[in-house]
């Protein structure tokens, strides 16, 4: 009887290198995943900010060492062979791909110096909010109202950023202007007044503020800090604090 053959290889063969290449890629996958819950938990414990650039760069060796296990009993592939021919072709590759490896050395770059990491509240090009990730790719950063930016590693790691205190990151600071001859200890009673009545839109572990900063001819300068909770968008804290001092005989009028 005839052998049967597919693509050059008996039925047999062609058997077992597939079994090879499937049990190969379920040991990958479990143990991407064993290596995935174990480095998280580590991070945890660590000074090492727990970013997923790790954790893909982590998978992505697993899965390296997966192929070229399976090169040669599935391919006929030499590993070194292969390695030799991957150092060469990864020289054309990375002209194609220089933003992606500086991406990535960008982001390595950002949580080895620990100049961003997950949990931070920084402040980049007008952008304010905290660090929700940093990927093999992106940083994102996360404000009050949900609002996500994506900003390239590379970029980030050329552009001055401000790190805010956590506190700083609920801050909203609005400015209006008192009156000349007004008596500012009752400006500034009547203003932290207004804003102990807010306490629903608040953060009750920080306090409000009220600082005179300057005067010209319209009447005196006033900036007004109030630390709004979480979910509350800025405007809303500003129009409730308006609405309660905008009657007030010393807020400053046109003439």
């Amino acid at each position: 009887m005839e052998e049967v053959t597919f693509l050059g290889m008996s039925m047999p063969g062609l058997i077992a290198r597939v079994v090879t290449l499937g049990v190969a890629a379920l040991v990958a996958a479990g143990l991407s995943h064993v290596v995935t819950r174990a480095l998280r938990r580590a991070l945890e414990h660590t000074n090492v900010p727990s970013a997923s650039i790790f954790v893909n760069l982590a998978r992505a060796l697993v899965w390296a060492f997966a192929l070229l296990a399976v090169l040669q009993p599935v391919f006929g592939i030499a590993p070194t062979a292969f390695v030799t021919a991957l150092g060469v072709t990864s020289l054309v590759i990375s002209f194609g791909m220089q933003d992606t490896v500086s991406n990535v050395i960008g982001g390595l770059g950002l949580m080895a110096g620990k100049v961003v990491q997950p949990g931070d509240f920084v402040e980049v090009s007008g952008f304010k909010g905290e660090v929700v990730d940093v990927n093999w790719r992106s940083t994102t950063v996360r404000d009050r109202l949900g609002n996500e930016q994506v900003i390239p590693n590379s970029v980030l790691n050329k552009t001055a950023l401000t790190r805010r205190a956590p506190a700083s990151g609920s801050l909203c600071e609005m400015g209006i202007m008192v009156a000349h001859g007004s008596d500012l200890d009752t400006v500034r009673a009547d203003i932290l007044g207004a804003a102990s009545e807010m306490s629903d839109l608040l953060r009750a572990d920080c306090e409000s503020y009220a600082r005179f900063v300057g005067s010209d001819a319209y009447g005196i300068q006033c900036v007004i800090g109030l630390y709004l909770a979480d979910g509350v968008a800025p405007t809303l804290g500003e129009d409730a604090l308006m609405s309660r001092i905008s009657a007030c005989e010393w807020i400053a009028r046109a003439a």
